[in-house]
């Protein structure tokens, strides 16, 4: 169900987007409303799920961790009864940031963080090739990260809130 917000709404989300460590003052300054009625929004919008979290944004590259693989995983026909034991055992694999499970020629997208080439070689021998029903894995190693971007356009979303 699309939850409707309303102009002031959709500035907070915004601002919040690009500085999620913003102060309330500064938010409720920006946006044109007083402090209090400001956090009430904002924890408004935490209850209703639209904000998920605040995390900090980590630079790979700086860590040592910028290896990053896109693979596709196609399970087998006969083995889709399979595919809720391969969701949960994705979700235990650290290494998996981001699976889904998509239409098309593949059936799951998953993009896998490790230290290196060897560690993915360990981490499909060791784990990923080791879950029933997977019938194909391709792989595919970012050379480098043109953009990228968390942030959810808001452009068109608003709706009025009726009475």
């Amino acid at each position: 169900m699309r939850i409707k917000l309303d102009e002031v709404d959709i500035k907070i989300l915004e601002i919040l987007q690009r500085d999620g460590r913003i102060t309330n003052a500064r938010l409720a300054a920006q946006v044109g409303l007083s402090a209090p009625p400001m956090l009430e929004r904002v924890k408004k919008l935490e209850r209703m799920g639209v904000i998920k979290a605040f995390r900090a944004i980590l630079d790979a590259q700086s860590l040592g961790r910028d290896f990053f693989v896109y693979v596709a995983v196609n399970v087998t026909v006969s083995q889709l009864s399979k595919v809720d034991e391969f969701e949960t055992r994705i979700q235990a694999l650290p290494e998996v940031m981001e699976c889904y499970h998509i239409a098309g020629d593949i059936d799951f997208l998953l993009k896998v963080n490790v230290a290196d080439h060897e560690a993915y070689k360990r981490f499909v021998v060791k784990d990923l090739s080791r879950i029933q029903g997977i019938n194909r894995i391709h792989s595919w190693v970012v050379l480098n990260t043109v953009k990228q971007e968390s942030n959810l356009l808001l452009d068109g979303i608003v709706e009025t809130k009726s009475a």
